[in-house]
């Protein structure tokens, strides 16, 4: 198993993200940039949270949605923290928590280095390697580091991470972040480590916009003990949930709402198992398995250009040079439903053609 780690080197664009491929020109291609589900918020939950609008007169009250969140993980409300999106916590967590010698696994979302940066941090990165298939190695996380950050599974590359694998880099006097944003979107949840009281240093993220497709809501959370919840919340504004959000938060965390993720997340299954079988019928087109996420990460020559063919062929793709660890050579889709999937598997062919001449 091959990592290495060293500080930040070459320049990424830390800041970009999938949804600047489908602004402007990009608002009529088939999206498969952003890995927020479509046809989403179902119905019920618009409902939900248009009946919080009657309320915006008074401040928001986050105590109900807390609890709710807290019961569905099993945990004390002192062990929660509502959040504006995960994007908020990671912020949080680099301004409140006094990290010294953080570390960031990559390749993964890159908010969390983004934040560590903007918080006046020197961040160490450890480099997963794409030919162990970015399997994670506990032991190249430098033994000082008291900070981790690591997604389970990992946007972009769709690989679910053992949780002994993750529990091995847990010890007392290290903060480890598990960014499970994507967990929900994995049938059974496999390997979660949200509700755990037992492992030190432990803090968990997850998100409620992709599954139910609320990221212009912005809406999350952090299970962490309850003094990193405390240190975490002294470092929000007043307020920084907003009702609608809140309502959302009550409503995706109810008996019913987990039924209906888990079933959509056995379909998501189904459809990236679609896709994989299609990439793999493509000479030079590679992506990485096992993958657990909604969205797979795919390796060719000529990405960058395969991937402008593709947006003239209606389809905007994620480009995954902005990821360390990756370079030009990659590509991150979201998965769809079939029919959409044959659509771009159709059009992925006329795209390779065209650049391979």
């Amino acid at each position: 198993m091959r990592t290495r780690t060293d500080a930040p080197r070459v320049a990424h664009d830390l800041r970009h993200h999938g949804d600047a491929e489908v602004r402007d020109d990009g608002a009529e291609l088939t999206n498969l940039a952003v890995n927020v589900r479509p046809g989403t918020p179902p119905e019920w939950l618009r409902e939900r949270i248009a009946a919080s609008l009657s309320g915006l007169a008074a401040y928001p009250d986050g105590r109900a949605a807390r609890a709710a969140v807290a019961a569905r993980h099993g945990l004390p409300v002192e062990h929660v923290l509502l959040t504006a999106g995960v994007a908020e916590a990671f912020v949080l967590l680099a301004r409140a928590l006094g990290a010294r010698r953080p570390v960031v696994v990559h390749p993964q979302f890159t908010e969390p280095e983004a934040a560590l940066l903007g918080a006046g941090h020197t961040v160490r990165r450890v480099l997963l390697d794409a030919d162990d298939g970015f399997r994670l190695d506990p032991a190249a996380v430098p033994e000082d580091a008291d900070l981790v950050v690591v997604g389970n599974p990992t946007n972009p590359t769709s690989v679910l991470h053992p949780a002994d694998d993750l529990l091995r880099m847990a010890r007392p006097g290290r903060t480890l972040v598990v960014d499970e944003a994507f967990m929900d979107a994995v049938p059974g949840e496999p390997g979660a480590l949200a509700g755990r009281r037992d492992v030190p240093g432990l803090v968990v993220l997850r998100s409620l916009t992709k599954t139910w497709g609320l990221a212009g809501l912005r809406i999350g959370y952090a299970l962490a003990d309850p003094a990193t919840v405390a240190a975490l919340a002294a470092a929000q504004p007043l307020w920084p949930v907003s009702t609608p959000a809140l309502a959302a938060a009550e409503a995706c965390v109810t008996p019913a709402a987990l039924v209906e993720a888990e079933s959509a997340a056995r379909r998501t299954a189904a459809d990236r198992a679609h896709l994989l079988a299609g990439l793999a019928a493509f000479d030079g087109v590679r992506a990485v398995e096992p993958a657990a996420g909604p969205f797979v990460l795919v390796r060719m020559e000529s990405a960058a250009a395969v991937r402008e063919r593709l947006r003239a062929l209606g389809f905007a793709a994620r480009r995954g040079d902005t990821f360390p660890g990756l370079g030009p050579g990659w590509l991150r889709l979201a998965v769809r439903d079939r029919a959409t999937t044959d659509r771009f598997l159709r059009a992925l062919d006329h795209a390779l053609s065209e650049v391979r001449g």
